[in-house]
């Protein structure tokens, strides 16, 4: 299995509606396909969504890589989809996420400061600016985590979709309905 890091630009067709729970509507819908993908093909990486500009960095089987890129520039969601990174690695660096996704945040306002950008603009960012954003989404102090990979356990690595106290939750509660059945059947 050969491993390949590939980033993204684009501009979003949809028009921005107002942000519910953190997140854009749009954007939020993505990030629910795209981790549920993401899990199921191994993929690791982040997404930032700010000034209408999406950028995107994925992480994984080149072959599974390449057929999400594939469906992104299909989507009719994004326009002018730029390329800006495409080669392969030896090893994952965003182990512990299916889709990272980072909102506009302190961190990226300073990133943007630093570089002297006026707005988020992904598709002009130079080499070292699409490895600083990597960088920063990588070490974003945001704790979205909805899919992520739980290396304790002995999964093999694979994308974890429930955290452990929502599956005691769920036993917990199935327990308790088997329990108040046999119950209700008894009283018959």
């Amino acid at each position: 299995m050969s491993l390949m890091r590939l980033a993204y630009a684009s501009e979003a067709t949809f028009q921005a509606k107002p942000v519910e729970k953190g997140v854009e509507p749009h954007v939020a819908r993505i990030l629910m396909t795209s981790r549920k993908n993401n899990a199921r093909d191994q993929l690791v990486g982040g997404l930032y969504y700010g000034d209408n500009r999406f950028f995107q960095y994925l992480e994984g089987d080149e072959s599974a890589v390449r057929e999400t890129y594939g469906r992104i520039l299909k989507d009719e969601r994004h326009r002018n989809v730029k390329t800006l990174i495409e080669e392969p690695i030896t090893e994952r660096t965003f182990s512990n996420w299916s889709m990272k996704y980072v909102p506009l945040s302190k961190d990226v306002r300073q990133f943007l400061d630093a570089e002297g950008l006026e707005s988020f603009d992904p598709a002009n960012f130079t080499a070292d600016q699409c490895e600083k954003m990597i960088e920063l989404i990588r070490n974003s102090s945001q704790d979205q985590k909805l899919v992520n990979y739980d290396d304790d356990r002995a999964t093999g690595n694979q994308p974890q979709v429930m955290s452990g106290g929502l599956k005691a939750g769920i036993i917990v509660a199935g327990i308790c309905i088997v329990g108040a059945l046999l119950f209700a059947g008894s009283m018959l």
